[in-house]
């Protein structure tokens, strides 16, 4: 719904009021004033919101779109709104972590309402005995195991890999397991 669609928004500034006393008694001024106070109502009703705007835990459902371009957000539209609204908030710390285990997680909890296990077997290698041969070299495959949170539910294997790729660093190799969700809980 459009914010200028609100039909007997008031106007918390009439322009009719602040026109001199010459023209307090004018029909016709006042009319006209009425007019503009009818067009501008809206507009001043967003700029005295403004922060709230600006919040994604308070800004309108139509305006979340937009917030969610200006800082790299996730957002589904078909998302339950708190989703939305999380994804949207925590999108700077994603970004923050964006290549780590922690924000691969995070973001397949947040985007997709998914689980996820991910079994990293890199690290250093080093050898103990001077001038020996180095260890072999870990594993540079990254395990990526993702379920959904709720039972009964689907994961899209496309949009699974898809954000696996996007959050993971461009050097790593991740194979992804799709698995099924956990069995519903008895007596729930």
């Amino acid at each position: 719904m459009s914010r200028a669609a609100i039909p007997g928004l008031p106007s918390r500034y009439p322009i009719g009021e602040q026109l001199p006393a010459l023209y307090a008694e004018d029909d016709f001024a006042q009319r006209f004033t009425g007019g503009l106070d009818t067009v501008l109502a809206p507009v001043f009703s967003t700029l005295d919101n403004l922060p709230a705007y600006l919040d994604p835990r308070l800004a309108p459902a139509d305006f979340l779109t937009w917030l969610a371009s200006w800082v790299g957000a996730a957002d589904d539209p078909q998302w339950p709104p708190e989703r939305r609204r999380e994804a949207v908030a925590r999108a700077v710390e994603l970004h923050r972590w964006r290549g780590t285990r922690r924000g691969l997680v995070e973001a397949l909890r947040l985007a997709l309402g998914a689980r996820a296990e991910v079994e990293d077997g890199g690290g250093a290698v080093w050898s103990s005995t001077p001038g020996a041969d180095l260890p072999p070299a870990p594993s540079a495959e990254v395990l990526v195991r993702v379920r959904p949170l709720e039972p009964g539910t689907r994961l899209d294997p496309a949009r699974v890999h898809e954000l696996v790729r996007t959050m993971s660093p461009v050097h790593t190799t991740c194979r992804v397991e799709i698995l099924p969700a956990p069995p519903a809980e008895e007596g729930r």
